[in-house]
This record gives structure tokens, C-alpha cells and sequence, in this order.
């Protein structure tokens, strides 16, 4: 998701020690390579669709896996952020490893906030978004704008291992959004972060996504997408010629959203006009670029052309790209 800073500290604190014991009772062969491969990255699934480890999809009902279950204290710190969770997980970077710089451009984060709150790390840890650089020490708990370049660098022996949770947030997690530091600003200075310690038996409970890949993107969706490429894009000739054909894509897709709505027999339909669209964008966009770095075309592609209607029958969930790597 697209913030108004590289980074904000939110105003909680958890027992990184107490943390560690947890994953610790997690047997090694519950972690898994990086699904990208990325030399020395690995991962362990907390949410996952219908809480299956092993089901990297975007698109479900998001349960918790066995594996958090067994895990009652990274159950609190969840439950703790007041939002509706998503595809979360353990992220681990090996010693003298790193995150390549990247933009999460894909469809399932452009309205997600990442959440990370680091367990096992060390000072010379770095993560570097835009121009900006933090080390997130180890119980912080940090959100970050995954629109811009960033990259996470590991230049200690040991592993990092962050908890990183993916959601669209809610009324309490923005209140804490809201009350957060933002990195390279001023704090107030009665500012202080809310301790959350372990509470021994408690089974915390927290809402989890049901609803998160469209079959059909609403028209008020697709018109958001197409705002926040334009806002972003560096201006061009082609963005001028552009800007009309979305509109008409949205336009017409109005139209039949009030006549199908998400319903299967409006598909046909809906696919004529983004095939339109797409035949007339693709080469304007093709040499666009984004004020991020990013290609206009790959953005448009995640946002729009794979996401605006899904189809099941080939397994897609609007998610292609390379991301979910911080």
C-alpha cells in the first residue's frame, strides 16, 4: 500500500524474547524455501488460505495454520493490531543475505499495509524504503510503503526473522496508524509505545479475511487503481492519450456492473470491453514509467488486467508478480 512516509513506528511493543520462545517449539521442517527462491529467504505460514501451509494462494478464506495455532503469544501480538488479518507469516533472512530491491506491485498489496514486528535481528539489520533507512529493533512493531523501492539488508551472521502480517487494516489499527511515529519526524514527547506482554493462557482470537480477490472488480475499485497509477505516473504524452481510454473502460463498466454485478453470465460482456481497452492501452503504456521506478505497463497489468475478472476456471487470484519478498 501507498503511505505517506517510507516508514511509521506504530505505538505497540512486544516481548521479542517470548516470541522467540514460540517459534522456537516450531520444528524446522515447518519452514519453507522463499516462493521466489531468493538466495537465503525463507519462510513459515500463519495465515494461509483454509490455514493450509502449503496453499501459497491469495484468493479464500484466510485461517490460521497449524503452526500459529501452536503459538499463543504471536496469537496476542496479532490480535493486539486491531485489523482484519491476511496472508501472514515468519519471514527469515539468512546472515549475509539480502532482499533485493523491489516494489510490491501486485494486486493483493495495493491495498494492503505490511506489517512487521522483528523477533530475532541485529543492529547492523537494515531496510532501506525511498530514500530512507531504519533498523527495526527487535519487538517494534513498523508498517512501511511498499509502492516505493525498497530492499532489507543482512550484513550479521545470524538470521533475522521478522513477523510480517498483511492486512487492509481496521477502525483500531488505524487509530494506532494514526497515533504512530513517523520515521525522520519528531515525536511528541510524551510519546510511548503501549507494552503488550505475554498473557499465559489466553487463546487470542482476531478476524481473518474472507473476502480479499474479486471475481468481478467493482467499477469504484478499477477507477481507484487507475487513480493511483495516474497520480503516479511521470508525466508523458502517452498519459494524456491514456487517461480517456480508462475512463471509457470505466465508464462501460459501470454500466454493467448495474446490470450483472459480480455474476457469472456478465463475464462475456465485461471481457469485450477490457480486451478493448487493453488492445488501444498496451501500447501507450508499454514505455510508461512510474515516479517509484516502477514499469507503468507491469502496474497495469497486476491491477487491472489481471485482477478485473477472474478467471477460476485457470487458477488465478489477480497475483503473477514478483512481491511478498521484505
Amino acid at each position: 500500500m501507498k503511505l505517506h512516509a517510507p516508514f511509521i513506528r506504530l505505538p505497540l511493543a512486544f516481548d521479542a524474547t517470548a516470541l522467540e520462545r514460540d517459534i522456537r517449539s516450531i520444528e524446522e521442517s515447518a519452514w519453507r524455501p522463499h516462493p521466489q527462491g531468493l538466495p537465503g529467504n525463507s519462510m513459515l505460514p500463519l495465515v494461509a488460505v483454509d490455514g493450509d501451509p502449503a496453499n501459497e494462494g491469495f484468493s479464500g478464506p484466510m485461517r490460521p495454520t497449524p503452526q500459529l495455532l501452536a503459538c499463543p503469544y504471536l496469537m496476542q501480538v496479532m490480535a493486539s493490531l486491531g485489523a482484519t488479518i491476511g496472508r501472514s507469516r515468519l519471514m527469515r533472512l539468512s546472515g549475509q543475505a539480502e532482499v533485493a530491491l523491489h516494489i510490491d506491485q501486485g494486486y493483493y498489496w495495493a491495498e494492503r499495509v505490511r506489517v512487521h514486528v522483528p523477533i530475532a535481528t541485529q543492529p547492523t539489520v537494515r531496510f532501506e524504503c525511498g530514500d530512507a533507512a531504519v533498523h527495526m529493533a527487535a519487538g517494534e512493531c513498523w508498517i512501511f510503503d511498499t509502492w516505493r523501492l525498497h530492499r532489507v539488508v543482512n550484513d550479521a551472521s545470524r538470521a533475522r526473522i521478522h513477523l510480517v502480517v498483511d492486512t487492509v487494516g481496521g477502525d483500531a489499527f488505524w487509530d494506532l496508524v494514526a497515533a504512530g511515529r513517523v520515521h525522520g519526524r519528531q515525536a511528541p514527547r510524551d510519546w510511548r509505545p503501549r507494552h503488550v506482554p505475554p498473557q499465559p493462557g489466553v487463546q487470542a482470537t482476531f478476524p481473518l479475511e474472507s473476502v480479499n480477490v474479486p471475481v468481478v472488480m467493482s467499477p469504484w475499485e478499477m477507477s481507484a487503481h487507475f487513480g493511483l497509477l495516474f497520480a503516479d505516473a511521470v508525466p508523458c504524452a502517452q498519459l494524456q492519450q491514456l487517461q480517456p481510454l480508462a475512463a471509457q473502460l470505466v465508464r462501460g463498466w459501470r454500466g454493467l456492473w448495474a446490470e450483472y454485478g459480480g455474476d457469472e453470465s456478465g463475464k462475456p460482456h465485461y471481457r469485450v470491453l477490457l480486451d478493448r481497452f487493453l488492445a488501444a492501452a498496451a501500447p501507450l503504456a508499454d514505455p510508461m514509467a512510474l515516479r517509484n521506478g516502477g514499469s507503468f505497463a507491469a502496474s497495469l497489468s497486476m491491477l487491472v488486467q489481471r485482477s478485473a475478472l477472474r478467471d477460476e476456471g485457470a487458477g488465478g487470484d489477480g497475483e503473477h508478480g514478483p512481491a511478498d519478498r521484505a
